[in-house]
């Protein structure tokens, strides 16, 4: 059976949360950059990073006192891989609020990504900390991926339990922390992780199939059996049910 896969942080991890946050900020965000803030932000959700970069030092140039430019500008530095950019344009939002807590959430992501681990897991966990953090799950679920590259598996699983206690339908936290418990050598605990999970939601083929390969692992073929087969059944094309497809060749026939 497959080994589990740790999910690497990359650019695209930064949460749809993130531009809602900025997309918030700019109803308070009444300057003259506004118009260019709101274009960077309109690229950003349309994958564009390279225009939204442009359209957040427009705003910046108008206005240089705006964390929430600042921010848009680390967060679109980050999408293109120009970490030391963004760390810097993220700091410097900091330094025109250091409220706005949900910037350390994108610096510590920046820091990581740049190979400054330990400097990137004290964001997450200041952010985390911080009693007016506005989704402490997230902020968890990124500490917790941050261990689990590190193949520090108590810790990740300790921080994907957490984040599933802010907030129940997190899927990747539930993906995460099987992955954690499995390298752990701790199967027995994965089953009940994915049902609560699978209870949580229920139509959600990747977890049909990791709920089906830990049904295996246990011992427990017939439910193994039909978790998966219910999985290739719902999604014959897609990834999760290609791989329920070539997980239902292992088991005993």
């Amino acid at each position: 059976m497959n080994q589990p896969k740790h999910r690497a942080q990359t650019p695209s991890m930064l949460a749809v949360f993130v531009l809602a946050a900025l997309a918030a900020a700019a109803e308070q965000a009444k300057t003259d950059g506004e118009a260019n803030f709101l274009a960077g932000l309109t690229h950003l959700q349309e994958n564009r990073p390279a225009l939204a970069v442009e359209e957040f030092k427009k705003a910046i140039r108008l206005d240089d006192k705006s964390p929430y430019s600042h921010k848009g500008l680390g967060i679109a530095y980050t999408q293109l891989r120009r970490y030391p950019d963004a760390i810097e344009a993220l700091r410097k939002a900091l330094e025109l609020n250091p409220y706005y807590v949900d910037v350390r959430n994108d610096l510590g992501t920046a820091l990581i990504l740049s190979g400054k681990r330990e400097e990137g897991k004290a964001e997450f966990l200041a952010a985390y900390n911080d009693p007016t953090n506005p989704r402490p799950e997230i902020t968890s679920h990124n500490l917790a991926n941050a261990y689990l590259e590190e193949k520090k598996y108590a810790e990740a699983a300790n921080w994907f339990r957490t984040s599933l206690g802010r907030h129940k339908h997190n899927v990747e936290a539930y993906l995460g922390l099987a992955d954690a418990l499995l390298a752990l050598g701790r199967p027995d605990e994965v089953v009940p992780a994915l049902e609560g999970g699978l209870k949580e939601l229920p139509n959600h083929v990747g977890l049909l199939t990791m709920l089906g390969d830990a049904y295996y692992r246990a011992g427990r073929f017939t439910e193994a059996k039909a978790r998966l087969e219910e999985a290739a059944r719902r999604d014959p094309m897609g990834a999760s049910g290609r791989r329920a497809v070539e997980l239902l060749k292992h088991l005993p026939r």
